[in-house]
């Protein structure tokens, strides 16, 4: 069932493409026995055509600003979020895979709300943390990923023109307070302060 989904997203997303790559001009007429003609080319100039209109299809009639139909429900019934910070390889790749894939998906870092992401994790603070819809998996495993992705329907290619969201600014990294030199006793000299 599943590859059908997917079969039926690619076969839909390929349509829409060629449809909006292929615009083309339609013409129209009644000829002189009242039979309605459609064809690519004006009526000939000999012929008694009557009420002759010219159509343009395909090119404009498709918006190119959204997504294709099968990614729009996944977004709607499986939506994506991933859960990262600065871990490392990990992280990156696990961006770096629904980037390449093309799937949208909402980015978060669990530093930002830290008792959401306990309770997302079971008490801990893994990362990467992959949610497909309600389904959650820890870590980062480029088959089991692609696994819930693919059941989910999103394609295994990204759709022309998809943006997929920044990566977030490494946070700020406050700098150690300084040492504080030990009081001397009476009449002794400070300790002196290690150089950094």
């Amino acid at each position: 069932m599943t590859r059908i989904v997917v079969l039926l997203a690619v076969l839909t997303s390929t349509l829409i493409t060629a449809m909006a790559v292929q615009a083309a001009q339609l013409y129209r007429w009644v000829d002189d026995k009242g039979r309605v003609e459609w064809r690519d080319t004006p009526p000939p100039a000999n012929s008694k055509a009557k009420k002759v209109e010219q159509r343009t299809i395909g090119g404009s009639s498709i918006e190119t600003s959204t997504l294709p139909y099968g990614l729009q429900q996944a977004v709607r019934n499986f939506p994506v979020t991933l859960y990262i910070n600065n871990c490392g390889e990990a992280c990156d790749k696990a961006r770096a895979h629904l980037t390449r894939r093309g799937v949208p998906f909402t980015q978060k870092n669990p530093q930002d709300d830290i008792d959401t992401h306990k309770k997302l994790t079971d008490g801990g603070m893994e990362v990467p943390l992959l949610f497909v819809g309600r389904d959650r998996l820890k870590g980062y495993l480029e088959t089991s990923w692609d696994t819930a992705l693919d059941a989910a329907g999103y394609l295994r290619q990204p759709v022309p023109g998809y943006v997929a969201p920044k990566a977030p600014a490494a946070p700020a990294v406050k700098p150690p307070p300084p040492p504080v030199a030990a009081a001397a006793p009476d009449g002794a000299e400070p300790a002196p302060v290690p150089a950094q």
